[in-house]
């Protein structure tokens, strides 16, 4: 029995969902999410509570069950509140700016690497040494960072590199005389 999926998604105030057959919409001030229903279970809304409740006892009904409850419960949140995370870039001279709709990222190749920064993401950097990434889905978000964090992952001998600001990076002893 799917311990998450039996707790209901509370709607909270300024955000409108509409449950149909095969989708459910979200709409809040950040912006609207759909997502589609599978057929393995069912929603419905009472009040301002989102209840998903399988089908059937198969498997895939079981599995769907708090799956779907928690995409609908992160739709939720994401349009009413959004979801970020922050990122530390650790070494000499490196370093990243935001430029227009690129984010130039300075992480010790002989070139700059410019990501382009997506239509429904914010990238800020606050400081040289920080970036961070908002937006409304919470997929998109952490997918842009791990984008990011891949062009220079963090290494284990002086901890230079791009690592999420709530990281910790185990460190190595180097080698001995």
């Amino acid at each position: 029995m799917s311990r998450v999926g039996k707790y209901p998604v509370v709607v909270p105030n300024g955000v409108t969902v509409s449950v149909s057959e095969t989708e459910v919409s979200v709409v809040g001030k950040l912006g609207t999410s759909v997502l589609s229903i599978v057929d393995a279970v069912e929603t419905t809304l009472e009040g301002n509570q989102v209840w998903v409740k399988p089908r059937n006892t198969t498997k895939r009904a079981r599995m769907m069950w708090g799956t779907t409850r928690a995409l609908i419960n992160n739709m939720v949140k994401g349009v009413s509140e959004g979801f970020t995370v922050n990122l530390e870039i650790n070494g000499v001279g490196y370093r990243a700016a935001v430029a227009g709709d690129v984010l130039q990222l300075q992480l010790g190749y002989s070139h700059d690497v410019n990501y382009p920064i997506p239509a429904d993401l914010s990238i800020k950097c606050e400081k040289p040494t920080s970036i961070s990434i908002t937006g409304k889905d919470r997929q998109r978000v952490g997918q842009v960072a791990a984008e990011i964090r891949a062009y220079r992952g963090p290494e284990p001998y002086k901890g230079k590199g791009v690592k999420y600001a709530t990281e910790t990076i185990l460190r190595k002893e180097g080698k001995k005389k």
